[in-house]
């Protein structure tokens, strides 16, 4: 394997000014639906100089939409990092390559966004963190949710103590996933938990400000054959400290529905639509019996991932969510299939951590329109 010399690596490192050049590494339905077109909104930091995929007909078609001449395949990869074109790579690839690709950018000196989950294994965490560390490159986790003002909103209430104790949280996160999709291959990182699951632990965590300390899940199957070799369903209990409960059910054969629901001693919040990122939310809040209704608009939540990263590039700062916050969620992800593979409940360790999600990292952009899909299709049956 080719890497960046240590001139080279010096030469990315220093640079002080922006934009921020990135190159998108995997063109699937998550890039171009959303990723791609929020470069227009963060353009004041960061800018798209180059694309990786193994499909010659996206590079192409692709390459000439955005304007963007750096086409490399994935075989090119260490081309790419060596370029000198790119400063950091957003990782939008299967879940099973995310450790690969992370940790061979962050050793040629090249910063590091990369989809959640962050990778399939505590493991495989742990080394992107290492490499990201050793190597002086920023590495972030797309949590997208962390920059949203609806559920940003929520972090605020919750935290206000004006629900009085929060004592549970109530999730569902479901979708009719086509055939033959990545999300049903357990090679490529595939299930439940890993691709909506994650949401809903996610949420709870920055909602409770804390981490649980026990999990228990059981996975059930309807017998349709998409999901030969992952789960069709999942249901979770999460144990915080305080005797505080998180529970969720997450699918991929049951209709569209992303809904979380937040419950303490004075009262209660519903955020409907809670984890998309093409619809307007809906944010309902109860306490001592008075309800207030909010609609947050459709908004670009992916540009604002981007400007902050790219931010904490230019100024050498530490990003949230960072990779222990991605390690957070990966660990627990572990537990919980290993609760429904042996029936029993499971201890995790314990686990802190810093930052959390607050309205200080809310960043508003316009929406993006659905642009048209090169060898791409939605996830869901629905849409």
């Amino acid at each position: 394997m080719r890497h960046k010399s240590a001139e080279s690596k010096s030469n990315v490192n220093r640079r002080s000014r922006g934009p921020v050049r990135y190159a998108v590494v995997g063109l699937g339905y998550i890039s171009q639906a959303a990723v791609l077109p929020a470069f227009a909104h963060a353009s004041s930091n960061s800018v798209l100089t180059a694309l990786v995929s193994g499909d010659a007909t996206k590079l192409k078609r692709l390459g000439r939409k955005y304007k963007v001449s750096n086409l490399y395949r994935y075989e090119d990869f260490d081309e790419c990092l060596e370029s000198g074109e790119v400063d950091a790579v957003y990782i939008a690839l299967p879940n099973n390559l995310h450790r690969e690709y992370s940790v061979r950018a962050a050793q040629a000196g090249i910063h590091v966004l990369c989809e959640k989950p962050m990778a399939v294994t505590s493991a495989e965490c742990q080394q992107m963190i290492d490499a990201a560390r050793s190597n002086g490159v920023r590495l972030m986790i797309a949590y997208r949710l962390h920059f949203e003002a609806a559920n940003l909103r929520a972090v605020e209430i919750a935290r206000s103590g004006k629900l009085g104790r929060l004592r549970v949280f109530n999730s569902l996160f479901t979708m009719s996933v086509k055939p033959g999709d990545i999300r049903l291959k357990a090679e490529l990182g595939g299930g439940t938990l890993y691709d909506i699951g994650i949401y809903c632990i996610n949420a709870a965590r920055y909602l409770f400000r804390d981490e649980p300390h026990e999990v228990f899940a059981a996975s059930a199957q309807n017998g349709d054959r998409r999901f030969r070799e992952v789960d069709e369903m999942s249901a979770a209990i999460l144990r915080f400290p305080d005797d505080r409960l998180a529970m969720f059910t997450s699918s991929f054969g049951a209709t569209d529905t992303a809904v979380y629901q937040i419950v303490g001693t004075n009262g209660h919040l519903r955020l409907e639509q809670a984890y998309e990122y093409a619809e307007a939310l809906d944010l309902e809040t109860t306490i001592r019996d008075k309800t207030t209704r909010r609609t947050f608009p459709k908004r670009d939540q992916f540009a604002p991932e981007l400007v902050y990263f790219s931010d904490c590039v230019l100024k050498r700062k530490p990003p949230e969510p960072s990779g222990e916050e991605g390690l957070a969620d990966v660990r627990i992800i572990e537990a919980l299939y290993e609760s429904a593979a042996t029936g029993r409940t499971v201890a995790l360790p314990p686990y802190r951590r810093g930052k959390r999600p607050s309205k200080n990292l809310e960043m508003k952009r316009p929406p993006v329109r659905m642009p048209e899909l090169v060898h791409a299709r939605p996830p869901s049956i629905t849409k």
